[in-house]
């Protein structure tokens, strides 16, 4: 698959300039990541209103200490009464959706009628379209929908080795494998990450996520169908033309511990088009692993 390199501009995450009289809402998910932009953002002066996401927010006792409610899926209709409800100037959706909302549970609303044509348009194709109507609907409606990258830059993964451990030439070989696998999958939607052992991909993800990914991975080599001693890589990157303000592709120190136990000696993951969540946790803990976490140059396909 023919690349080409993005340019600066396009890589380096930039933080926003807000105004004063900015209020900066945030749509929690699963994860830490939610955490790290509710504190990035008070940090900076901008407490947040968080939104949080009906069986999905985990992280309930940080998220808690802000202004907040609790919104369900099938009340989506609702969230932008919500947000002018509270001032909401800049949106961040933040944290792992797990289920799509149900369209025969949707609770009606005069905002939900008004989009409900393009949601079932978006769920047809898949994830990123669902995204990307929710970006457009509400900048359309005045809310600003920014990056969690925007808010937090320190979350994005820098290029290079970022840990004790480097990759090998072996490694480097499964790293380019599973790049171009994990690009080629990103393109029909079905996934980020793929993993490469020996030169070849041995797995992809899919719905599960990585951590199913690497799950699987883990039971293959236990089951003998990989080699004990064989190294691999898992390797995570955004999908061509992918919705950046969500959804990027992230890692944790659950990443790291779970790449440990299926036997892989290290993750590549895009440079400025990825997140490190936990990022003093996540290196520290690959560094007492062994595992070694390299940043790889932001791609995109070429057109044509």
């Amino acid at each position: 698959m023919a690349t080409t390199p993005m340019t600066k501009t396009e890589v380096v995450a930039r933080g926003l300039d807000l105004s004063p009289d900015a209020r900066v809402g945030i749509i929690a998910g699963g994860g830490s990541l939610p955490v790290e932009v509710a504190a990035g953002a008070a940090g900076q002066g901008y407490p947040p209103f968080i939104i949080l996401m009906e069986g999905e927010a985990d992280r309930l006792a940080e998220l808690r200490q802000y202004e907040h409610e609790t919104l369900a899926l099938e009340a989506i209709g609702s969230l932008l009464p919500l947000l002018r409800r509270h001032g909401i100037t800049h949106l961040v959706l933040a944290g792992e959706i797990r289920r799509r909302p149900r369209l025969t549970h949707l609770r009606p609303s005069l905002s939900l009628l008004a989009v409900i044509p393009l949601v079932v348009m978006a769920l047809a194709r898949g994830d990123d379209g669902l995204l990307k109507v929710v970006a457009r609907g509400l900048e359309a409606r005045g809310i600003k929908v920014v990056g969690a990258h925007e808010i937090v830059p320190t979350l994005v993964a820098a290029e290079g080795v970022l840990t004790k451990a480097a990759p090998r030439d072996s490694d480097r070989r499964d790293i380019e494998a599973g790049l171009a696998a994990a690009k080629a999958i990103g393109a029909l939607d079905i996934g980020q990450a793929a993993i490469a052992i020996g030169g070849r991909v041995i797995a992809l993800e899919g719905i599960e996520g990585t951590a199913g990914l690497l799950e699987r991975a883990k039971l293959l080599r236990g089951h003998g169908r990989i080699a004990g001693k064989t190294r691999g890589v898992l390797v995570k990157c955004a999908k061509p033309g992918q919705e950046l303000r969500a959804d990027l592709p992230s890692i944790g120190p659950q990443s790291v511990e779970a790449a440990h136990a299926a036997g892989l000696a290290g993750i590549a993951v895009e440079a400025g088009r990825s997140l490190v969540l936990e990022g003093p946790a996540t290196i520290a803990r690959a560094n007492a692993l062994g595992l070694f976490i390299v940043g790889l140059p932001a791609v995109e396909p070429a057109n044509g």
